[in-house]
């Protein structure tokens, strides 16, 4: 085993599960895991559902106990960030004034939130979702009559709205597309803009934001059709950037993320990219991506750790999401891209439905709504290359589950 640690920048769930799958694949080394938080790595998909509605307290966060790391000999460093690369002496700088030398250095550093370009958009009452210090910070303005306006409808955008509407607060939600549009089918999204006006949200479709309004905090924000609309607290969900700075100030190649090969790995072979921040080739695509989900950052560190240890293979697991809205959970199987027809399975009047789409005749992506049963048998289906028609897929009597397990 190497002499020079495996050290790990990021401990969000890949970075995590990086160091964890590393030691599960016997490598016995030292493994250094930076986090540039004080908190225990921990869930970030909770703190715009159940911690944002306090439902989950804080010590439900946590990926892993502090035992874990010290039990498995990870070098767990908490408010320490990389800071630079030395590729030529395989030497990782960090922001406590060290230097750590390295046999691999494995960038797990996610991705940071698109800001919002608008005079104002700087003002006390304007949040960001993203650590857990901007959750309690959005949880203690939320409650009954609150004014709330929501700028973006993807899936953390929606999912605060509907949190926020169900602890009383009157939420305007603002969107220069359709909700979930890079995401989802046009069956879903409009599924989902009704289901929000049920839970008593306000839509703002095809417009965007001008200005953030208020003398010393936000009071309402401006939008591109000249509408002022009243806010307590205006919350920012309009995308992400992959955090690829340490790659490009070392010279690796980026273009929507850290650029990887089939294995995850950069062109220095003493460095790879996993979850948010990388941009790889996408087997079921046939095209560079990045995709940010829990799903891709856990299976990319897996396949990392397995290639450090001797057992290489490329990256194709299947793509998978999950979304809680309300009393909506949104499970998709797949992608939805160069889709060119979709069927749907059920009623979406009954709440409970699911939209196949196919590309080329073939499967490619299930998204499903309360149907927890139509997204297991989709994973399996999709992950084995089976064959299912159009018509097999809306006809309520085709056995999926037979179809899955056969």
């Amino acid at each position: 085993m190497p002499s020079s640690p495996v050290v790990i920048a990021g401990a969000g769930h890949a970075g995590v599960q990086a160091a964890a799958s590393l030691r599960e694949e016997g490598f016995d080394g030292e493994i250094v895991l930076l986090s540039d938080e004080s908190d225990l790595p921990y869930q970030r998909p909770p703190l715009s559902k159940a911690f944002l509605k306090g439902e989950m307290d804080i010590h439900g966060l946590p990926l892993r106990g502090e035992a874990f790391f010290r039990d498995n000999r990870i070098d767990l460093r908490l408010g320490v960030r990389l800071e630079q690369i030395d590729r030529a002496a395989r030497r990782a700088e960090t922001s406590d004034g060290r230097a750590i030398g390295f046999s691999h250095l494995i960038l797990a550093t996610g991705a940071r939130r698109s800001r919002l370009a608008a005079p104002g958009a700087e003002l006390p009452g304007v949040y960001y979702l993203r650590t857990i210090a901007d959750a309690i910070a959005i949880r203690e303005r939320l409650g009954p009559g609150r004014k709330v306006v929501v700028i973006g409808a993807g899936f953390i955008g929606l999912e605060i709205a509907a949190t926020a509407a169900s602890l009383g607060a009157e939420v305007t939600i603002v969107e220069i597309a359709r909700p979930m549009g890079r995401a989802v089918s046009t069956i879903l999204s409009d599924f989902y803009l009704a289901a929000h006006a049920a839970f008593g949200a306000t839509f703002r479709i095809g417009l965007g934001v001008e200005a953030i309004a208020g003398e010393g905090k936000v009071e309402a924000v401006v939008l591109t059709d000249g509408e002022v609309v009243p806010a307590d607290l205006a919350i920012v969900g309009i995308g992400v950037t992959a955090e690829d700075r340490l790659a490009r100030d070392c010279g690796l190649e980026c273009m929507n993320g850290i650029v990887v090969d089939a294995g995850l790995a950069t062109a220095d072979p003493a460095i790879s990219a996993i979850g948010d921040c990388a941009d790889f080739p996408n087997a079921a695509l046939g095209f560079r991506t990045r995709l940010e989900s829990v799903q891709n950052a856990v299976d990319q560190a897996k396949c990392v750790a397995a290639r450090l240890v001797g057992r290489p293979k490329p990256y194709d697991a299947l793509a998978w999401f999950w979304s809680d809205q309300g009393d909506l959970k949104l499970m998709i199987a797949g992608l939805s891209h160069a889709v060119d027809q979709w069927v749907v399975r059920g009623d979406p009047a009954t709440r409970a439905f699911s939209a196949f789409g196919f590309r080329g005749g073939r499967l490619a992506v299930v998204e499903s709504v309360n149907r927890a049963g139509d997204h297991a048998a989709a994973k399996r289906i999709l992950g084995a290359g089976k064959a299912i028609t159009p018509e097999q897929a809306a006809d309520p009597g085709f056995d999926l589950r037979a179809l899955a397990k056969g």
